[in-house]
């Protein structure tokens, strides 16, 4: 199976990680003490603490799984140190449309999107739109409004928070 290159940002790559070992040296834990705890208490079939423990702890794994897929996959790209014209993973751009309105978004992973900051995905279809082109060109974007043209004013490369 061929493995999916996973780009991500250095902020966004240290907050997988930092996810990732919450999650396997504190919260696994203290699950593990709580089904133990739980186990011992008799009658495992009617036992909430113990049913829950086992669910979380599934939940916890799975989401671990998830994580390391994730992390190793990571292909990290540090937009401040890109010097292009062009817009690539990490860019920042700032779009106009025909009624003058400006929009500005960060291309990112798929682990990074934030719609409250437009933190949009390289995969998105306003990322795919967006990709390859440079200040003046002008895209056509598919909206849940219908097709839409934007003119891209322009393109910079900076940390991503």
């Amino acid at each position: 199976m061929k493995k999916k290159t996973n780009y991500i940002t250095p902020s966004g790559y240290e907050k997988l990680t930092t996810e990732h070992d919450e999650l396997l040296l504190k919260e696994r834990p203290e699950i593990l003490k709580v089904i133990q705890w739980a186990a011992g208490n008799g009658d495992r079939s009617e036992n909430a603490d113990y049913l829950y423990g086992k669910k979380r702890l599934r939940e916890i794994d799975r989401r671990m799984r998830f994580l390391k897929k994730q992390i190793d996959n990571a292909h990290i790209v540090n937009p401040e140190l890109i010097e292009s014209q062009v817009v690539m993973f990490g860019a920042t751009i700032t779009i106009v449309d025909e009624e003058e309105n400006e929009r500005t978004y960060c291309i990112v992973g798929v682990d990074e999107i934030d719609t409250t900051k437009n933190w949009i995905s390289l995969h998105s279809p306003i990322g795919k739109s967006l990709m390859g082109n440079e200040e003046g060109d002008v895209v056509t974007i598919h909206t849940p409004g219908g097709i839409k043209e934007f003119e891209i004013i322009s393109i910079t490369y900076q940390k991503i928070y």
